[in-house]
């Protein structure tokens, strides 16, 4: 999620690695962020988002797979994307 309650979803999960029958999701994927409150002020809301750090030994496809200590940021607000779920092996 934005830092501003906005949700965001990943737009291309990693198809090839699956966990508990669902796609893991690597750094490399944008998300699309709805519903950012950040309204009133001259920063336009949250729209998408990149994590810019992930896994350190685990990668898919090249790229480090997202985790919740991962970190990310969020357009064109500039806050951050914040990892709030995540699936369990």
């Amino acid at each position: 999620m934005c830092s501003h309650a906005g949700q965001a979803q990943p737009t291309s999960p990693f198809p090839r690695v699956l966990v508990n029958g669902q796609p893991i999701v690597t750094i490399s994927s944008p998300y699309v962020v709805a519903g950012c409150a950040l309204t009133g002020t001259n920063t336009p809301p949250c729209v998408t988002g990149q994590f810019t750090t992930g896994a350190t030994r685990v990668t898919a496809g090249g790229a480090p797979v997202a985790t919740l200590t991962g970190s990310g940021t969020c357009t064109p607000s500039g806050g951050p994307l914040l990892p709030t779920v995540a699936q369990r092996e």
